[in-house]
């Protein structure tokens, strides 16, 4: 995989040094990187806004798997996050992987993430109807019953309110434009406050540097 490692390590180790700071990690793809969008408009800049003591540190890379994020896991959480938001499973998808290796590297990711000591929470995603109804049932329902195995809160779906409506996504369809870039953060906070741990006194909150990478999702 082609993308900028010095740059999402960087903001890495500065929220790693930062002092008396919770940070909140977004390990997800193209709609977490913000592809499309300036940095301070993809969610997770905007969810840091909303976050009061949070520093948000978009870990989005463009088109990648979860096996993808498998990969560059272990390397991510060398900078001891409190906390990691999962969105991923988008790409796996719409390139037709199949739902019982995409169930298995969830599982395995939250495993991870959950023996750093860091909380673990999960968006779930679909596919489009097209893709042919079992395919279709069969991606929906690992989202949940990897949550349920690994005990972890889920956000049914990550685009809800936004996918499927052409005057919130850009013209490809997939991804949000900045006004549903809005709704989805509403929604992510929504769903993060109240769950996350408490942030230590103190802390600061700015938002991380987008990291872009492959034009597809």
């Amino acid at each position: 995989m082609k993308f900028p490692l010095a740059a999402l390590f960087l903001s890495l180790c500065l929220a790693a040094s930062a002092p008396a700071q919770s940070t909140l990690v977004c390990l997800g793809d193209s709609l977490t990187a913000g592809y499309g969008l300036n940095e301070d408009q993809a969610y997770p800049a905007l969810i840091a806004k909303k976050l009061p003591g949070w520093k948000v540190v978009n870990a989005g890379v463009s088109g990648d798997t979860t096996a993808g994020a498998l990969q560059r896991l272990d390397w991510i959480l060398k900078s001891h996050p409190d906390a990691v938001f999962v969105a991923l499973g988008g790409n796996d998808g719409l390139r037709g992987v199949k739902p019982a290796e995409t169930e298995k590297n969830l599982n395995e990711i939250l495993s991870k993430i959950k023996a750093s000591g860091a909380s673990a929470y999960m968006a779930g995603m679909l596919v489009p109807s097209n893709y042919g109804k079992e395919y279709f049932f069969d991606f929906k329902v690992l989202f949940p019953r990897v949550a349920k195995k690994q005990g972890v809160p889920l956000m049914p779906f990550l685009l809800e309110g936004v996918g499927g409506k052409p005057g919130l996504n850009q013209a490809d369809g997939i991804h949000p434009t900045a006004e549903g870039a809005v709704i989805l953060a509403d929604h992510v906070a929504r769903f993060l406050k109240g769950r996350l741990p408490k942030a230590r006194a103190g802390s600061a909150a700015p938002a991380a540097k987008v990291i872009r990478s492959r034009k597809d999702l």
